[in-house]
């Protein structure tokens, strides 16, 4: 079994060589699927990497209120996109905030109302900025590391502000700007704190902080009309009771909200990023993409091993005359499409983690590396193999070997 095992083997690496520019070609239309797939699961596993790890450096004792909807998911994230605030039918309000921090477990609670608007400093306006309401617990629930400053507090809330570090730039083109006023809605604040730069580009809270303004939620709720609760963070006093706590929160809720149920209380591994059902349909259609860039790989594969049995016909006619069974001839065209296969997937492997850290190097995101994804990748290389090389191998194998000596070149 060895010995044939080593003919098949040797025979279908004589065969690829002796077409080296054909086989290299068919093995790259199995690497660019394959690397398409390496780059997909590296991008979203960053992120959900990117998620989980936050989550635990904040804690496990977190959950996380946001409003729902009862459409379907596509029709959702069409308005989320189309829509000039992707939360402005949010049935979450400040009075459902003061409710559940009521509760018992609850060791903090706070909003997140974001709205862009309009800021000038001095001379300088700047359309379009992220403002986020918030209140002072925020910075016990979610610590931001402030280059300069303080948070804003219960004393100072109605007339302070904490900026990001690039807004801070934008305005300013400085970060030394604690103790500077700038003006919203007519009515003046002063920056009491700058954040650091934020090295994550994406967060469970869906806030660049880096270009945010951050300011007390009630006092925004009077300057902005119908502010909008995109998030409400909870804090528990332990992680023994964040499921009742949960529990407890969603019926208080619902009956703050007359019955209404438009709302998700999540926490643990459910936490993810708010735009989770949009990344998710998006990967699936990129993987569906590069699905079919495998199977016309596959049909590759397949083409050349049929033009590679009608050009070793006279081979095969030989092997069966000296004793080859239809099963070593069959198993001989499989080993050699199977090469193949794996070798288009080992190009796809490295190529795919090589467009990965090239990506890397234009975006935030870190590649995600991890056995699972190579194995899942190998296996479908192999499964390529298989499955576009066994009727090129049957019909070799089923060739009558009278008729295969007749062509002889």
């Amino acid at each position: 079994m060895a010995m044939l095992f080593r003919t098949h083997l040797r025979l279908a690496r004589t065969s690829i060589k002796e077409n080296r520019t054909r086989s290299f070609l068919t093995c790259l239309g199995i690497a660019i699927g394959i690397a398409s797939i390496i780059l997909i699961l590296s991008l979203t596993g960053s992120i959900a990497d990117l998620i989980s790890g936050e989550i635990k450096d904040i804690g496990a004792n977190l959950i996380v209120v946001r409003p729902s909807t009862t459409k379907d998911s596509v029709t959702s994230i069409v308005e989320e996109l189309t829509a000039s605030s992707s939360f402005q039918k949010s049935n979450l309000s400040l009075s459902d905030v003061q409710a559940i921090s009521e509760l018992d477990n609850v060791a903090a609670v706070t909003p997140i109302a974001v709205s862009a608007n309009t800021i000038t400093v001095e001379d300088n306006t700047v359309p379009s900025t992220t403002i986020l309401g918030t209140s002072p617990e925020f910075n016990s629930i979610e610590p931001l590391t402030l280059k300069a400053g303080t948070f804003i507090t219960d004393k100072n809330k109605t007339n302070s502000v904490v900026i990001g570090h690039t807004l801070s730039l934008l305005l300013f083109n400085s970060t030394n700007t604690v103790g500077k006023t700038i003006t919203f809605r007519d009515r003046k604040f002063i920056i009491v704190g700058i954040l650091e730069k934020i090295d994550q580009p994406i967060n469970f809270d869906n806030v660049d902080f880096d270009n945010a303004l951050i300011m007390d939620a009630e006092t925004m709720a009077e300057l902005v009309d119908s502010i909008q609760i995109q998030q409400i963070n909870v804090k528990v006093t332990t992680t023994n009771a964040l499921a009742s706590t949960a529990e407890d929160i969603n019926n208080t809720l619902v009956k703050n909200n007359s019955g209404d149920t438009n709302f998700t209380v999540n926490y643990g591994d459910a936490i993810t990023h708010p735009a989770s059902t949009l990344l998710d349909i998006i990967s699936k259609m990129l993987a569906l993409v590069a699905g079919i860039s495998l199977v016309v790989g596959g049909i590759g594969v397949m083409n050349i091993m049929l033009v590679s049995v009608a050009e070793r016909n006279h081979e095969i006619g030989i092997r069966k005359a000296v004793g080859a069974s239809s099963r070593n001839i069959l198993m001989q065209f499989i080993f050699e499409s199977l090469i193949l296969s794996i070798f288009g997937g080992f190009m796809g492997i490295i190529l795919g983690y090589v467009l990965a850290f090239l990506v890397s190097v234009i975006t935030p995101f870190t590649p995600f590396i991890s056995w699972e994804i190579v194995a899942i990748t190998f296996l479908t290389s192999l499964a390529i193999g298989i499955i576009f090389g066994t009727y090129p191998a049957l019909k070799a194998a089923s060739k009558d070997p009278i008729e295969s000596l007749r062509h002889y070149r």
